[in-house]
């Protein structure tokens, strides 16, 4: 791919990303409208713009790397939980749990998915629908932990259950479904599914926006642990799964999107779960929103290295 694509593609988001902080800043989008906005996307437009993504033509290599792509996925959050782990180890207090959560939990459905949709289409969305169902999967069991500190037998109960009824998970199995069966859906309702999925990369850019324009960077700017945590999840981590792919021979986009997703901004989950234990929450909503911010020009980078 044409690094100016690239750069045109990154361009196109921040630019959206502007009319987010514009609508926020002339009371357009309230912090409530911008609530409902996250539901459209989490709920509709997002698990339409997954289940789309397995609706065309697959050869055998695109299955092959779909299956493979649950292993590669499984093993990047590993090896992110024990580097971000080591990593953050001269970090005390909360502000360890909410640095720990955001290199974990990457912002795969705002900016992940954009992204992979502007460089590898529908296949890219396909091996990043995978890699979601993992992030649904440990945010609400690990991600809870980290915050929280354990569960109650109910609680388990009840997060197992958002797990399994999440929109993304069901969409990601409905897709595969169709995959593995090569259901051929009627041309009206794969138009529908397909527009309201395309929603999806605007919308989320737009809601990083509003969620940008709120933020009170200044009284952060003389906490080293910022830039430390910045550094760590945008270049740090990256980097060294990159380079494990590179000593473990592997080089396929099933490949490249797992270690792209891994360099995503933190997840505005990292902000929501820090609000919702209170846990540095301010500090949260920085690291979120810098990090969005300049994994506009990493993400850019990296791309230009690994593609």
């Amino acid at each position: 791919m044409e690094f100016s694509v690239i750069i045109e593609s990154v361009i196109s988001l921040f630019l959206i990303i502007l009319v987010g902080v514009y609508g926020a800043k002339k009371k357009i989008i309230t912090p409530q409208i911008n609530k409902g906005l996250i539901d459209i996307l989490i709920q509709i437009t997002l698990p339409l713009m997954i289940l789309s993504s397995f609706i065309f033509t697959y050869d055998d290599a695109i299955k092959s790397n779909a299956i493979k792509t649950f292993y590669y996925s499984i093993a990047a959050y590993i090896i992110v939980i024990l580097v971000s782990y080591l990593l953050l180890l001269p970090i005390k207090n909360d502000k360890k749990i909410v640095l720990h959560f955001a290199n974990v939990f990457t912002n795969t459905g705002y900016v992940g998915f954009p992204i992979l949709n502007s460089i590898y289409g529908a296949e890219g969305i396909v091996y990043g629908s995978i890699f979601n169902m993992f992030f649904v999967i440990f945010v609400w069991t690990y991600g809870i932990i980290l915050y929280k500190g354990n569960f109650q037998k109910k609680e388990l109960k009840n997060e197992l259950k958002k797990i399994l009824l999440n929109p993304s998970i069901i969409a990601v199995c409905a897709g595969v479904i169709i995959m593995i069966f090569n259901i051929q859906l009627p041309g009206a309702i794969l138009s529908s599914i397909r527009n309201i999925g395309n929603i999806t990369g605007p919308l989320s850019m737009i809601i990083i926006g509003v969620i940008i324009s709120d933020v009170k960077i200044k009284e952060y700017i003389k906490d080293w642990t910022i830039y430390y945590g910045i550094a760590t999840k945008l270049i740090l981590i990256p980097s060294i799964i990159y380079l494990i792919s590179l000593l473990a021979l592997a080089t396929s986009k099933a490949v490249n999107t797992v270690i792209i997703m891994t360099a995503m901004p933190a997840s505005a989950m990292t902000s929501i779960l820090a609000e919702t234990f209170d846990k540095e929450k301010d500090y949260a909503a920085v690291i979120v929103s810098v990090t969005t911010l300049l994994s506009l020009i990493t993400v850019t980078i990296l791309l230009k290295i690994i593609l």
